[in-house]
């Protein structure tokens, strides 16, 4: 019998996770390419994008509209606000929690951001044969929405009925000298010593 080969890979090549990675770097060089060196990251444009969807959002829904864990979000949108691209205000609704919208300047770089954005897209999708480039957008998709169906916060759940308290009925004591009943762990420990 033939033994099996080892993958020279150590079994990468067949990782989803791996080519995942793998396929979201080379997205991420072709749009670092195409925006070159003062243009928007893909993540910027991802916020932008995001934040321009609705009048004034909160940093909870960027985080679920673009996928981005909360504390690199916080990060990120700090260091836009300091850029000039994101303006930070109360939020309307919630005395406690701000909201982010795009600033004008913001605007501006987002209407420019979605040029390198769109190149970057048509590149990625240039290395696969037309006709299997919608079915990969489409399974993309399916598989971001199952993340967000993960990552969404869970319904709070419904009180449940108040039980009725299960009580026992008291043991009645056993008169003095009478046998006590085993259990049957302790007949069975006896039956061991034997």
């Amino acid at each position: 019998m033939a033994k099996k080969q080892k993958s020279p890979d150590g079994g990468l090549s067949q990782s989803v996770t791996h080519l995942l990675h793998r396929v979201l770097q080379l997205a991420l060089d072709y749009h670092a390419e195409a925006s070159g060196p003062v243009g928007l990251t893909q993540r910027q444009y991802t916020v932008l994008a995001a934040a321009g969807a609705a009048d004034g959002v909160s940093q909870s829904d960027l985080v679920r509209a673009t996928g981005i864990d909360r504390s690199t979000l916080a990060d990120l949108v700090a260091r836009m606000i300091s850029k000039g691209l994101l303006e930070r205000e109360r939020s309307a609704t919630d005395a406690r929690a701000n909201t982010v919208r795009v600033s004008e300047a913001g605007k501006l770089a987002l209407a420019e951001g979605g040029k390198p954005a769109a190149r970057s897209d048509e590149r990625l999708l240039d290395l696969l044969p037309p006709k299997k480039r919608e079915s990969f957008v489409k399974t993309l998709t399916t598989l971001a929405a199952a993340a967000d169906a993960t990552a969404a916060p869970a319904k709070p759940a419904t009180a449940p009925k108040a039980e009725k308290a299960k009580t026992k009925p008291a043991k009645a004591a056993s008169p003095k000298g009478a046998p006590k009943k085993k259990g049957k762990k302790a007949k069975k420990q006896a039956k061991a010593a034997a």
